[in-house]
């Protein structure tokens, strides 16, 4: 149960630092939606990760394959050509996911140091959970219809789609978590994904999210939500396209934080960590007794006087 432990861990960790762990996207692919192509060179996947780790990410994801609607399969030996160099340097540094549902990917990932399966297709190759419970590891088990190469946009789904859709995906995904058990999945090593935008139109998507709290209290597992530049997101900027949609994936992620999700895939960590923490420094819900500020927040430059050509931590006039 090493990798579950290891898992454990951090969650553990990040759930009392912030309350939800930071998932952070590292894809090595030349097609995925948002960042296809920017890493596919090992080299600069690598110090992706290491950019990962210093802005503050707890899990990095690293996918071979990309998961857009209407994306072709990989072959498991282009994802683990394009994934081993990179996961082998990553499980140096922080808890490392593959994202795949390749279970031969999923077991080469696992031997070089992998802790966590992330399967973005409900279990379609009963396999992969043979695989991930071989290895005591942990599966995150996302709610979807169908493979990526049949998935069509997020307006080809009818509202008819789904009955209740917080009810449908609940239902659905317990039904995949069950086979994984039953195949020797440990439920120390569970982790349920609503799969916002997979088999879904943006109503659904947005659904789900308002309703974060009904999926958190529908299941036993922690729930992971992966909002971070998808579609649906279009509903408060119609116009922005995935990597303008940065704002309205850090209010995703906080409203799902502070809905009880344990884990927030993002490709944006830093906005996303800060917006967080600020939050419950705050203490907006009023929930708990007020958080004590940083020792640093007691040292900066506020209040200064101006100094033409002096620049402040943030690059611009002291105390601007």
């Amino acid at each position: 149960m090493r990798r579950i432990a290891a898992f454990t861990d951090v969650l553990r960790s990040a759930v009392a630092r912030r309350g939800a762990a930071l998932m952070a996207v590292c894809n090595v692919t030349p097609d995925s939606f948002s960042d296809g192509g920017l890493y596919l060179d090992a080299a600069r996947a690598r110090a992706r990760v290491d950019e990962l780790v210093e802005e503050g990410a707890d899990i990095i994801d690293i996918g071979g394959e990309s998961t857009r609607p209407g994306a072709p399969a990989v072959p498991a030996a282009t994802q683990i050509e394009r994934v081993l160099p990179v996961l082998q340097y990553a499980v140096t540094r922080a808890c490392v996911s593959v994202d795949t549902t390749s279970p031969e990917v999923a077991r080469v990932c696992l031997e070089a140091g992998a802790s966590i399966v992330n399967d973005v297709s409900c279990l379609r190759e009963p396999e992969l959970a043979s695989v991930v419970a071989r290895f005591e590891a942990v599966l995150v088990l996302m709610h979807a219809r169908g493979t990526q190469a049949e998935m069509r946009g997020f307006g080809a789904y009818p509202d008819a789609a789904y009955g209740d859709v917080v009810h449908d995906v609940l239902v659905e995904w317990d039904a995949a978590a069950r086979r994984a058990l039953a195949l020797g999945v440990l439920e120390e090593g569970l982790v349920m994904d609503p799969g916002l935008g997979f088999a879904k139109n943006a109503r659904h998507s947005f659904e789900l999210l308002r309703r974060t709290r009904e999926v958190v209290a529908g299941t036993p597992y922690p729930v992971l939500v992966g909002a971070s530049r998808k579609s649906f997101l279009r509903i408060a900027d119609e116009k922005a396209w995935a990597q303008e949609r940065i704002g309205a994936s850090v209010a995703a992620a906080l409203y799902a934080a502070r809905s009880g999700a344990k884990l927030l895939r993002v490709h944006d960590i830093v906005p996303t960590r800060q917006a967080i923490d600020l939050y419950r420094h705050l203490d907006a819900s009023g929930t708990s007794p007020p958080r004590a500020l940083p020792e640093s927040a007691t040292r900066l430059p506020f209040g200064e006087p101006f100094v033409p050509g002096a620049t402040g931590e943030g690059g611009g006039p002291a105390g601007a």
